[in-house]
């Protein structure tokens, strides 16, 4: 089983480049960010004739995810829990048979949190708080958890070009990297790096100064499995190429490759 993530930064603006994508490399699961629609307006007919059920979680102009899945989605709940009062459509989670047995597979899209010293970078470690509280309960469950996504966390100096031109920014943070440690130390994989730890691997690069073109990239899109996912995980990777397409958005899909 492939299951990709990729923050699409629109997905009405880049309707025909995911459909490229898709036709392209047929993922069992594809979990979208920043889809950037309502529910109603999310393109799911154009999905649906590839062979894909789909369940969004939208907000207008802004946010949003999605799962797509060739196989039927069950228990399909939106919106991470611990803050009645967030209206941000950053969470969607959802069970997919794999094989004889069911895994959880989550699209979640984490606050920039920009600038630091405001309530975005308190909300943004608040979101991060509650990020680890519900994996706690999910773990628990010990259904084979798969948490992909833009986590806007730059883990390691090594996931960044040039790390010292993040060190203001709230991605790469002390406290935001420590609150991805506490997520890792629950015993999640982080996929790529399992697969890939050479420097090298990023997911993200500005659409300005020319960033793609000398590869000043950051990693901020991860896939985490848990124990159980891990035990089935046979690859990973970025398809980096889908950044140098027309029109493309600044972040490219990442992938795992799970033993059925």
């Amino acid at each position: 089983m492939i299951i990709t993530t990729w923050n699409i930064n629109g997905v009405r603006a880049r309707l025909e480049a995911a459909l490229t994508y898709v036709r392209a490399h047929a993922p069992d699961v594809l979990c979208l960010q920043e889809i950037k629609t309502v529910d109603e307006g999310f393109p799911s007919s154009a999905f649906e004739d590839l062979g894909y059920n789909v369940a969004t979680h939208g907000q207008k102009g802004f946010n949003g995810v999605a799962i797509l899945s060739k196989h039927r989605l069950e228990d399909v709940t939106r919106g991470l829990p611990g803050d009645d009062s967030d209206a941000h459509a950053r969470w969607i989670e959802a069970l997919v048979p794999l094989g004889s047995r069911m895994i959880r597979v989550v699209s979640l899209y984490l606050p920039n949190g920009n600038p630091i010293g405001t309530d975005k970078f308190s909300y943004k470690l608040g979101w991060m708080a509650r990020l680890i509280a519900r994996s706690r309960i999910l773990l628990e469950e010990e259904t084979p958890l798969v948490l992909a996504g833009d986590y806007n966390v730059i883990p390691e100096p090594e996931d960044a070009k040039r790390p010292q031109a993040w060190v203001n920014d709230a991605l790469f943070q002390p406290e935001t990297r420590r609150a991805f440690r506490t997520l890792l130390h629950l015993g999640l994989t982080d996929a790529v790096r399992a697969c890939h730890p050479d420097r090298g691997i990023y997911t993200f690069w500005d659409y300005q100064a020319g960033a793609f073109q000398k590869d000043d990239g950051i990693r901020i899109d991860h896939i985490l499995l848990s124990s159980n996912a891990a035990d089935l995980l046979k690859s990973s990777g970025v398809d980096r190429a889908v950044r140098a397409a027309e029109k493309p958005s600044d972040h490219v899909p990442v992938w795992v490759e799970l033993a059925d």
